[in-house]
């Protein structure tokens, strides 16, 4: 039996999780309540037929009674039916777009601000969060890099990697991205925009790459920051940071900025890694 419970801000994707879960062969229950999940979990561990594969979502929606589901989760630690539990975190500065793009009120926010709501819930589920299994930060991620790991964990089993990082490419002139950790400033490099037949290229394309990478202060520059995220990177890890974003930027974000990003992911994205790696181009087709 395996026994999930999807949990998280609101906004952060569980009603996405959960139809992905459902996809992959899990019996899912929406917003069940507390005083029922120990009763369920009994019905379930009893049971030897097709539905060894549960996911249920628990979150604020269930009001008072969620200060209940630590009693309830103690209840079945105490039967030994085994749980795990998936937190779904979020940064505010995304929820409070999300909220804004779907025009929700905020289930702890009804009469006050989004942001306001939001603070409340994640003083709410902190309790949740310590107690997780697993933990995704859906602050840069799509639906299919949650549906990745997602089926990672739960359908291909393999070994869970806390830290996701995300290389981005931007523009300098379309502004830094918000949400970005670290920052690299790479207009220092040779520039393939003033010259006529790449100027309409991209970094994607191997004559701008050749040309970008081909100066030893290029390759001096690359070597060095592959060196100083290859160190950050575990103590991140150890610090428990879910979520690290790179962000690399040149005037458009068209050439030197995706050449190196590609560059960083190359050599970043290796299948012993012990952390989770996307890149995207932000504004590429700007």
């Amino acid at each position: 039996m395996r026994f999930v419970i999807v949990t998280g801000m609101s906004g952060a994707g569980k009603i996405t999780a959960l139809k992905i879960f459902e996809d992959n062969g899990y019996y899912c229950v929406d917003n069940l309540p507390v005083d029922l999940i120990e009763n369920f979990a009994d019905l379930l561990f009893a049971q030897t037929s097709e539905k060894n594969k549960v996911a249920i979502g628990v979150d604020i929606r269930s009001g008072e009674n969620l200060d209940k589901i630590q009693d309830v989760l103690s209840g079945l630690k105490k039967k030994e039916q085994n749980y795990e539990i998936l937190f779904l975190d979020c940064c505010n500065s995304t929820l409070i777009k999300r909220f804004k793009e779907t025009r929700r009120s905020h289930p702890m926010g009804e009469t006050d601000s989004v942001e306001n709501g939001i603070n409340a819930e994640r003083k709410k589920l902190a309790f949740l969060r310590t107690q997780a299994d697993y933990i995704i930060d859906t602050s840069n991620l799509l639906v299919r890099d949650l549906k990745t790991e997602i089926e990672k964990i739960f359908v291909l089993d393999q070994d869970y990697k806390n830290l996701f990082v995300t290389i981005l490419s931007f523009g300098f002139k379309y502004g830094v991205p918000a949400d970005c950790d670290l920052v690299f400033d790479v207009r220092f490099l040779p520039n393939p925009y003033y010259v006529p037949d790449l100027k309409h290229k991209t970094g994607e394309q191997h004559e701008v790459r050749d040309f970008v990478l081909k100066s030893e202060v290029s390759t001096e520059f690359l070597n060095k920051l592959i060196d100083m995220i290859k160190f950050l990177i575990p103590n991140y890890i150890y610090e428990g940071k879910n979520q690290l974003v790179i962000g690399i930027g040149c005037t458009g974000g068209h050439h030197r900025s995706v050449t190196v990003a590609n560059e960083l992911y190359r050599k970043l994205n290796k299948s012993d890694a012990n952390y989770g790696i996307r890149i995207a181009h932000r504004d590429i087709l700007r």
